[in-house]
């Protein structure tokens, strides 16, 4: 059948299994809008307040459900307004298809009105992307465009269509669409020589990160944990993988990981990484990382083997069929006297806060208490996003959503509409900063809009917490432009978007207003109100190795004995 362009990309959306796009229109785009109205029963438009909140929530949307997230925008600075969303997926490993279109193929070079090269800019940070100046090849273009965004390693995928194009004629023949199958092949000679390390180990550590989210091996993990014997410690994206509630699990490793994590990753003899990628922020000292440990990585990705960290042995493949290979090569194995002592450094090293006032941690316990866990909770980046991950326990992948690659302020709101338009079923709350929440509060708007129960906690102390933090522990408290000490009112902004909002100064009005807001039947934004000066511990200083963690009880001790 002859269809335009702009409904081949509708029919295409609808053949990939597409429910929501989120998006803003513009004059370059009206082809596809004006499609997209036909079929507005079958495929939902969610309007958000700026192209950058799209771009987010699509990001949301995919690690929330598992599915690629889409997004619209139109030429020029619609387009660029794509680009901090496009590079937070990228740098996650998320699947987001990012459909822009330009001006006509004729004033393409040209500098014409709203015209930008936006394939040329996304280039770096897209896993590849498309300008498609003949409608015959648009069907194809964008089929692809979905497997490229799902196989592998997922990543974001870029689609440019001059706005001709979106208009001319094409046959087009509905396909199919067959989803791509994991990687299931294992060379033999790499799954015997990590079957051999973990045999012969005496205190094996299991390292995961996103990659074991993306690839849904938490069955895996959790089963390959307790035939090994071994604790567990995770990334901030690999967040759920494993159960924050396990016995085995010794929570985050890092900067801000826990110190039973940190010492127990450098005392260990075998190091065994499911799907991380050896970030700075988790490394610290790359020579000292790890400093008594072999190295197994698995990953699907081979550029990732040894790129950060020189390791001892590896496998490439999809992490959820590799732990299932291995599974059946190992037998049942028991380290007790290794395990004992990290059950030791865990009742030694408990995380610890102030509890004799309002605090992050305080309130995000109490959230988790109230929800027994059952939640989806997305991040801004800085305090609020390191408290989230240390004091709330994820029992299940898919729970936590937050910008670790790029450490994108503004993230958090659009992608907790993206996760609550693809898992409405869930409590959704996004745990934001007041540095963050200015970003794009406007997305309040759009969460109004959307009609649907939506938690937005604002940890406010009026400064940029982790930036103020770090000047006072190695700035000599030189605040330079971290104090945000104005008089704009939360609650006020909040009413006047039309979402709910209750202003909370002391501990005993989080439990109410907490409950309150798991019972609102829209949008409700806290504002709670905590000190300048609290500080995220435990913290390893950037480029120091893992086992120098130290929290606030270590420094008045250091201080005491100077």
């Amino acid at each position: 059948m002859k269809l335009t362009g702009a409904e081949i990309v509708i029919e295409c959306l609808k053949e990939q299994g597409v429910d929501t796009v989120f998006g803003y229109p513009g004059g370059a785009i009206l082809n596809v809008y004006d499609a997209l109205y036909q079929h507005q029963n079958e495929i939902r438009h969610i309007l958000t307040s700026h192209e950058q909140g799209a771009a987010h929530a699509a990001d949301g949307y995919a690690r929330a459900t598992g599915k690629v997230g889409v997004c619209f925008a139109t030429s020029g600075p619609g387009a660029t307004n794509l680009v901090t969303g496009i590079a937070t997926a990228y740098m996650d490993s998320i699947p987001v298809v990012a459909i822009t279109c330009n001006v006509g193929v004729s004033l393409l070079g040209k500098d014409s009105f709203q015209e930008i090269d936006i394939a040329g800019i996304t280039m770096p940070i897209t896993k590849h992307n498309y300008i498609v100046k003949d409608v015959n090849q648009l069907a194809d273009t964008i089929r692809r465009a979905f497997g490229i965004a799902r196989r592998g390693r997922p990543g974001p995928v870029l689609i440019d269509i001059p706005k001709d194009v979106t208009a001319n004629m094409a046959e087009y023949e509905p396909k199919k669409i067959v989803q791509p199958r994991r990687r299931e092949c294992v060379d033999e000679v790499e799954l015997q020589a990590a079957a051999d390390m973990i045999q012969e180990a005496k205190k094996p550590y299991i390292f995961v990160g996103g990659g074991a989210v993306l690839s849904d091996a938490a069955e895996e993990l959790l089963e390959f944990a307790k035939k090994v014997d071994a604790p567990v410690a995770d990334s901030l994206m690999g967040k759920g993988a494993f159960p924050g509630t396990d016995p085995y699990y010794t929570g985050m490793l890092g900067m801000h990981g826990t110190k039973t994590s940190n010492h127990g990753v450098s005392e260990c003899d075998l190091l065994i990484v499911v799907g991380a990628r050896f970030s700075d922020r988790v490394t610290g000292n790359t020579k000292t990382f790890a400093k008594n440990a072999k190295i197994l990585q698995i990953d699907v990705d081979a550029a990732e083997i040894n790129k950060n960290i020189v390791v001892d042995a590896s496998i490439v493949g999809d992490e959820k069929e590799v732990l299932k290979r291995i599974l059946a090569e190992v037998p049942e194995m028991r380290h007790s006297e290794w395990t004992a002592h990290i059950s030791e450094l865990k009742e030694k090293y408990p995380l610890r806060y102030d509890h004799s006032q309002l605090t992050g941690p305080y309130i995000i316990e109490k959230l988790y208490e109230l929800t027994k866990g059952d939640a989806i909770i997305t991040t801004e980046v800085g305090q609020n996003q390191m408290w989230a991950a240390q004091y709330f326990k994820y029992k299940e992948p898919r729970t936590f959503l937050s910008s670790g690659g790029l450490g994108t302020m503004g993230y958090g709101l659009g992608a907790a509409i993206g996760a609550k338009m693809g898992r409405p079923d869930k409590t959704v709350v996004n745990i934001a900063g007041d540095g963050c929440f200015r970003m794009n509060m406007n997305e309040i708007a759009t969460a109004v809009r959307c009609g649907r129960p939506l938690i937005e906690i604002v940890l406010n102390n009026h400064v940029l917490g982790m930036v103020r933090q770090w000047q006072t522990l190695f700035y000599d408290h030189r605040y330079s432009h971290t104090i945000l000490n104005d008089a704009v009112d939360f609650v006020k902004l909040a009413e006047a978007m039309g979402a709910k909002a209750i202003r909370i100064t002391k501990m005993e009005e989080v439990e109410p207003a907490l409950k309150e807001a798991l019972a609102c039947p829209g949008p409700i934004v806290l504002d709670c109100m905590i000190d300048q000066d609290l500080s995220v511990f435990p913290m390893v200083p950037a480029g120091a190795s893992i086992d120098d963690i130290f929290d606030e009880e270590d420094m008045k001790n250091n201080e005491q004995s100077v």
